[in-house]
Formats: structure tokens, C-alpha cells, sequence
């Protein structure tokens, strides 16, 4: 139908007013349909608005489909629906279209060069984003400052850092911002030191590249320097934000410096404008619940607003470390009658609750409920809580038969697992049949070769325990160190094996030394069968005693005030003999000493330990 140019106006003045108010994909619909009946489906205003809010709205399928029908797209049109599937995450088909665009001679602007760039970043694709770039610098575009940001961080993420390093050199301004891009880029790759080079070489950082730093540094492992960057900022009078606060807590927790973690948290309750929302709230659990403080990170959950699946999974899980599984499996509940589904991730959380409670038939309705109420299929994860469970409560044959019947292959882990049961509970004929389908399994981490050799070496069997140690060496395989840490007036000080590296190292031996004394009187007799060589008892002594977890709860003893808890965070699981060691120090001492190892969490109070001898 013919219609007028004033008409035609008023007519895109409403489809563009009427399409800017959609909330949800299925209004487009309506509105598409009348567009079409009017004769306005080629006016590129209202398809500009049509594609990019098709796209928003989680229809960028549809979006394509509108653009198959448009006779003459100009790079506006384009640009829309590049947006759309680099924001939907189909980067290959963004790059398609872009250079589709260029094959039929459409000149691109910065805005559809910056989108490309963000998916050849993304997707990886070299040769693709170097095209972008030789297209960029032949139209005078190569030093427009937000298609520079999008060049540094497309060579960053492809890895290809001297080009990063060129287009960063050529800026006339290299503010926070672009060095915030570059010191990403080193940081995604694991480039620490450059990452550091390039930001102490910031004069003016903002609050955005002090957290890029510190995320970073917990990204690669680098608790320690994380925190102590923490502070630099503080001391710089520099305002965290929610991210940083949660980057912060995150190394906390993974250090088990819950003092600081504790400082963060006053910080929080000080400075109103940080939230207890999801994120923070849900960050505070998980540092607590992973520092020691379990009863704390309770009393966030209780006081959090709003919380949603994930805060409840942290909650369940934190109180399954700490061998709350009543409590876990309240929690569980309370968010099933709050409406909120729980997922594959729950299942890990309630099952290892039930396995750390020994809760063999709860356990078990939970994960055949898994499938049958909520859809879920199990994973590795999820059958591995299972053979966990059956072991703990000495049902070796059920678990080694659930392992048999299983619908996938069984990993290491959870075959260590049995292994280590059968080890607890002296079946070492069933041990031993475990351990050769271990041997034969393929991959094998250091933790399974030494729990192996453990296994042997209790039994007596220390042709088999060299023979576990001869496959390692063959393979290059070293044994994971023993490591503990321990958080004294807000410093983390860490142990090895036999360490004397620590400056107060004559003391805390000296308080071995005490201790080791006192506990011969007490009664402890050291179990020695679990020391890896056949050598004299009085030299398997010797090996035990110089524990890293020891020289930690003896550096608390001499630097901490009588009756504070001792907090010990471990990267092995604890030795048998230092479990019975640690439950003695804990009586004698009148102190309450808590070990979180690779698995759990252990309360050693009055001569008792939470696992219940367990672990």
C-alpha cells in the first residue's frame, strides 16, 4: 500500500516506540506482524530496533531469520546482528557475517570493528581479527581508542603479546584502562610477572585495575601476593568494590586466613554501599565455611534477604566439610519448600552430607532421586559420594559392586576411595584386588601411587610398597609435598616437611620436642606402619614427628594466647598418626585445634575429632 512520508514517520515513530517497550521475546511477535501488514519491513530504522531487540531478548535465531528477508542491509543492520550473536556467544557466525558484509562491499565503521574484534578474541581466530585489523588501519580507524582496546585484547586472549605490546606502545594515551586490558591479558595466560611489570608501571590506578591485579593473582594461585596486594590498595586509600571484597574473601578461603577474612567482612558492615546480596553474601559463606568458622557462616545464610540455589549449595556443602550432615540435610530441605531446584551441584553437596554422617540410606534415596524427581542424571561426582558412603560404613562389597554396575567407567578417585576404605576397615584382600584395576586404570595421580604404597606398607608388604614407589619414579611422578599453614596476628606462615626455614624454627622445635615427650607419657605409641620404607622403627618415628601439620599446631601453640583455637589448613590428607597426635594435644593442651585437609574439616576437642575417626 502506498502511504505518505508523514505517515511513514509517525508509523516508525510508533513501531520503534512500541518495540523499545517489549520485556520478553513473544511481544516482538505482534508488533513484527503488523509491521509487515503496514509495508514497513524494509525501513531500516524499525529493523535496526526489530534486530537488536530480537537479539537482546534471547532471540537472535529470529533475528536472523528477519535479516534473510532484508533486500538491501547497511552496515547499521549489520552491525545489530553481529551484536547479537557475539552477546549470544556464536562467535564463528558474528565473523561470517561480518566479512559477508565486506564481500558485498559495505564499508565498516568502528562500532561493527569493534563487535568483530571482540569475537575473534573470543573464538580465538588470529588470522580473522589480523584481517580486522589490516581493514581498520586502510579506513584511518586503527587508532580510534575503543577499536585499540578491543586490537590489545584480541592479541592478549590469542596469546600473541608483542602485537598486544605494539598497539599498546603506539597510544598517545596509556591510561589505567588500556593497562588494565594488557596486565588481563598477561594475567588470562598466566604471566604473573609481566602482569606486575606492566601495573607498577601505572601511575594512577583506579579501583577497577587494583581488582584486575588482585583476581588475577587468585586466578593463578597466588594467594599470598593477592592478599598482600590487598593491603598496598588499602594503604593507597583505594575503595574496594563488590568484585574485589569477593576476590579477597575468595584468597581467604583458600588460605584459611580467616582474621583477615574477618576484616574484609567489618569492612562490609561499615561501608553500605557493598550489599549482602548473592555475591558477597554468598562469598562470606564460603570464606567461613573454609576458614573454620562454620557457625558464622550459618549466621550470614540467616541473615541474607534473598538467597538463591547457589548460596544454599555453599551453605550445604560448608556444613558436609565440617561434618554437619543433620543440619546440611535441614538446609537441603529448607530450599526444596522454597521452590528452588537444586542441581547437580546440590547432589555433590547433600551426598558428601550424608557420606561425612555415614547416612547410608538417605544417601542413597538422594541420589535415586536425583534422576527420578528432578531429571538429573549422575555424574562421576555423584557415584564417587556413593562408593564413598558404602565405605565409610564398612559395606566394602555393596560399594565395589555399585562400582561394577555402574553406567559410566570409574575414575582414580573414586576407586582411591574404596581402596582407602578397604585399608580403614583391614580388607586388604579386597585392597589388594582394587589396587590392581588401579594400576591398570592409566591415570594415576602421585596421591593414589603414595595411598597404594600406603596400603602395602601396612600389611607388611614392602616388596609391593617399592615396587609402588619404582612406577613412580619410572614415570617421573613426585609425591605432592605435605604443606600447612597457619594465620597468626593476620600474617599466613607456612610449613613443609622437617621445615626450618621459619625464623622462630628453634622454638617450635623445642615445643616438638615438649610435646612429643609428654605424649610418650600420655600413652601414644606412633603408627609407624604407615611410613613408606622399611627401615628401623625409631627413623619411622623420626619421619612422623617432623610433620608439616605438627610444626604448624607448634608454632601456634608458642605464638597464640592460652585457650584461643588453633587453625590449621593442609593440601594432604592428614596422616593416622598425626589424626591420633592432634587428638592428644588438643586434651592435654585444654585447646580446640582445627585442620581443614584436602577433603574435610577436623575439630579436635577434648580428645575427639568431629570425622569421627573417619576420613
Amino acid at each position: 500500500p502506498k502511504v505518505s512520508i508523514s505517515n511513514s514517520t509517525q508509523r516508525r515513530k510508533e513501531f520503534v516506540s512500541l518495540l523499545k517497550n517489549c520485556k520478553d521475546a513473544n511481544q516482538i511477535l505482534p508488533i513484527h506482524a503488523k509491521i509487515i501488514r503496514t509495508g514497513h519491513d524494509q525501513d531500516p530504522f524499525i529493523l535496526f530496533e526489530l534486530l537488536r531487540l530480537s537479539s537482546t531478548l534471547s532471540s537472535v535465531n529470529y533475528a536472523s531469520t528477519i535479516f534473510q528477508l532484508v533486500h538491501n542491509p547497511n552496515v547499521f543492520l549489520y552491525t545489530a546482528l553481529i551484536d547479537g550473536f557475539v552477546s549470544a556467544g556464536s562467535y564463528s557466525d558474528g565473523i561470517s557475517l561480518y566479512f559477508q558484509m565486506i564481500n558485498r562491499f559495505i564499508v565498516p565503521d568502528k562500532y561493527v570493528i569493534t563487535s568483530v574484534l571482540k569475537a575473534c578474541g573470543s573464538r580465538f581466530a588470529l588470522r580473522e581479527g589480523k584481517e580486522v585489523h589490516c581493514q581498520a588501519s586502510k579506513l584511518g580507524l586503527s587508532s580510534n581508542r575503543s577499536i585499540t582496546m578491543k586490537l590489545m585484547e584480541f592479541y592478549g586472549k590469542c596469546g600473541e603479546f608483542d602485537d598486544a605490546r605494539k598497539v599498546f606502545d603506539k597510544m598517545t594515551e596509556r591510561d589505567v584502562v588500556a593497562s588494565t586490558i594488557v596486565i588481563n591479558c598477561f594475567l588470562d595466560h598466566g604471566l604473573v610477572e609481566q602482569a606486575i611489570e606492566v601495573f607498577d608501571r601505572v601511575r594512577v590506578k583506579d579501583t577497577v585495575c587494583w581488582t584486575a591485579m588482585i583476581d588475577g593473582l587468585v586466578r593463578n594461585g597466588e594467594m599470598n601476593m593477592a592478599l598482600e596486594m590487598f593491603r598496598e590498595m588499602q594503604k593507597e586509600n583505594m575503595r574496594p568494590n563488590e568484585v574485589t571484597i569477593v576476590c579477597v574473601l575468595s584468597a581467604c578461603s583458600q588460605l584459611g586466613a580467616l582474621e583477615l577474612g574477618r576484616w574484609v567482612h567489618s569492612y562490609i558492615a561499615k561501608h553500605h554501599r557493598i550489599e549482602l546480596n548473592h555475591f558477597v553474601g554468598g562469598a562470606l559463606i564460603s570464606m567461613y565455611s573454609r576458614c573454620g568458622d562454620i557457625d558464622e557462616a550459618e549466621r550470614i545464610f540467616a541473615m541474607m534477604k534473598e538467597r538463591n540455589v547457589i548460596t544454599y549449595n555453599l551453605m550445604i556443602s560448608g556444613l558436609a566439610m565440617h561434618g554437619k550432615s543433620i543440619q546440611a540435610i535441614e538446609i537441603f530441605r529448607g530450599m526444596i519448600k522454597q521452590g528452588l531446584l537444586p542441581t547437580s551441584v546440590t547432589f555433590v553437596a547433600i551426598l558428601n552430607a550424608c557420606s561425612h554422617g555415614g547416612l547410608v540410606n538417605l544417601g542413597l534415596e538422594m541420589f535415586h532421586s536425583m534422576s527420578r524427581d528432578y531429571g538429573i542424571p549422575p555424574q562421576i561426582e555423584h557415584y564417587g559420594c556413593i562408593v564413598d558412603l558404602l565405605g565409610r560404613v564398612g559395606h566394602l562389597k555393596e560399594a565395589y559392586n555399585f562400582i561394577q554396575n555402574m553406567e559410566i567407567a570409574p575414575d582414580h578417585v573414586m576407586l582411591g576411595s574404596l581402596l582407602s576404605a578397604c585399608k580403614i576397615h583391614g580388607n586388604f584382600e579386597l585392597g589388594e584386588q582394587v589396587a590392581r584395576i588401579l594400576m591398570n586404570h592409566g591415570v594415576v595421580d602421585s596421591g593414589t601411587y603414595v595411598l597404594l604404597a600406603n596400603v602395602y606398607a601396612s600389611s607388611g608388604k614392602w616388596k609391593e610398597a617399592a615396587q609402588i614407589r619404582a612406577k613412580m619414579k619410572e614415570g617421573g611422578i613426585q609425591k605432592e609435598p605435605g604443606c600447612s599453614s597457619i594465620e597468626v596476628n593476620n600474617e599466613i606462615h607456612e610449613f613443609l616437611l622437617g621445615d626450618l626455614r621459619h625464623p622462630q624454627k628453634e622454638k617450635i622445635y623445642n615445643k616438638l620436642e615438649e610435646l612429643n615427650q609428654v605424649l610418650k607419657e600420655a600413652g601414644h605409641i606412633p603408627a609407624t606402619d604407615a611410613v613408606l620404607h622399611d627401615i628401623e622403627d625409631w627413623e619411622k618415628e623420626q619421619a612422623l614427628a617432623i610433620h608439616s601439620e605438627r610444626l604448624a599446631i607448634c608454632y601456634g601453640l608458642i605464638s597464640t594466647k592460652p585457650c584461643t583455637t588453633i587453625r590449621v589448613v593442609k593440601n594432604l590428607r592428614v596422616c593416622d598418626d598425626c589424626h591420633s597426635m592432634i587428638k592428644l594435644i588438643a586434651k592435654i593442651t585444654g585447646r580446640k585445634i582445627v585442620v581443614r585437609d584436602r577433603k574435610r574439616f577436623h575439630h579436635f576437642e577434648n580428645g575427639n575429632c568431629s570425622c569421627g575417626d573417619y576420613w
